[in-house]
């Protein structure tokens, strides 16, 4: 037996069929919404003299720890490293006070905060 599905896309404006996903992102949230070809068309349309203006920013990759896998590491400011450091000095938690702060440590501030 033979079987057959077919995945539809709905234009999320006007209901008629879709031709797919778009995504797009703006002040850090990324979006997406089912358009037709014209629709699309209409959203490329008004975007384009923003796009024209704008500068493209590459996506930041996420670093993993040595072992790779599990937590990874975060990157953090010298500002915010030197307020995880007093957080966790206060809770007994060990921190050296120079270097890279461990992952397991900024996850417990982040998570108390």
């Amino acid at each position: 037996m033979a079987k057959r599905i077919v995945e539809s896309f709905i234009d999320d404006i006007d209901g008629s069929d879709a031709e797919g996903t778009t995504r797009f992102a703006l002040d850090g949230t990324n979006y997406e919404i089912d358009l037709s070809g014209s629709n699309r068309e209409k959203l490329e349309k008004a975007l384009a003299p923003f796009i024209a203006k704008a500068r493209p920013v590459r996506a930041e990759r996420g670093v993993r720890g040595r072992r790779g896998g599990g937590v990874s590491a975060r990157a953090v400011s010298r500002e915010k490293a030197t307020e995880i450091r007093r957080w966790a000095k206060a809770q007994g938690l060990p921190v050296s006070e120079r270097g890279r702060i461990a992952a397991s440590v900024v996850e417990q501030y982040e998570q108390a905060h």
